[in-house]
């Protein structure tokens, strides 16, 4: 099965939006899949349990690098979690490393600093090659045997897996428009949150390629977060131009870093003296 009749938009979409989307009715049941197994296994084990992400920054109103995340969320909420650990984690992985293809691929197109576009290259190859892998896994895994109960909190996997999404949406900071720095900030806990799932791989996995394939995401990872971080510490002190305020002149609010109309009454804005 292709990443795009299951995707892993069932594990990482009740992991990512299922506080997000309270206001909406919960999917059921489970779309086509190879076998009874899956299937039925879908239906039974429902959504990953306890998930609570209202404090991430997202929305409608998400721009660059934020709405890339928002995007990548939003097309991971779509079906179940199978209940074979294996299975659940390789779709997982690919989805969460079109994120970071995403992302990367914005740094190159926008992106300035020439040590985060090398970076972002860097980080985009190696992660197309790990989801034709991991779907490759994915793919040989469908209609595998149940080995966990993705709505049962207690679950060893489920419960690593909430921890590795609570510890991103943490650290998610606030998007600061400059596509360097939020490309940064946002592939920390990014990559973070890919380690800590490729750890409860090696915890509780059972497909030996598989979990070669985690330990080598968490090598990789680890040392890539300390390269942003390390930017990071080499960029915090670099003074920023101060963006221009443009203020509407009735005094209603609407404002803008640049020229324009008031997107409240339509009047010509004005540059803050």
């Amino acid at each position: 099965m292709k990443l795009s009749a299951f995707s892993f938009a069932a594990l990482a979409g009740a992991l990512l939006l299922g506080s997000c989307n309270s206001n909406q009715p919960a999917e059921t049941g489970a779309t086509a899949a190879t076998g009874a197994t899956t299937t039925d296994t879908a239906a039974s084990h429902g959504d990953m349990a306890g998930m609570d992400h209202s404090s991430m920054n997202h929305g409608a109103s998400a721009t660059g690098m934020m709405a890339l995340m928002h995007s990548m969320m939003e097309q991971m909420n779509a079906e179940k979690p199978a209940g074979n650990i294996d299975h659940d984690f390789a779709h997982m992985m690919m989805a969460h490393h079109q994120g970071a293809v995403d992302m990367s691929a914005l740094e190159l197109k926008e992106g300035k600093d020439p040590t985060l576009r090398a970076m972002a290259e860097k980080i985009s190859a190696d992660q197309k090659k790990e989801i034709r892998d991991l779907e490759a896994i994915a793919t040989r895994l469908d209609g595998a045997p149940t080995n966990y109960k993705p709505a049962d909190p207690t679950d060893p996997f489920t419960s690593a897996m909430k921890s590795s999404m609570d510890v991103m949406m943490k650290d998610m900071g606030t998007s600061s428009g400059n596509v360097d720095q939020d490309y940064a900030m946002l592939m920390v806990p990014h990559h973070q949150s890919a380690v800590d799932m490729a750890k409860a791989e090696l915890a509780h996995g059972r497909d030996t390629k598989l979990k070669e394939m985690a330990q080598q995401m968490i090598t990789a990872q680890q040392k890539e977060i300390q390269q942003f971080k390390d930017w990071q510490a080499k960029n915090a002190s670099k003074p920023k131009a101060e963006a221009a305020v443009y203020e509407c002149p009735m005094g209603d609010g609407g404002q803008s870093n640049a020229p324009g109309q008031c997107p409240k009454c339509g009047m010509n804005l004005e540059k803050k003296a």
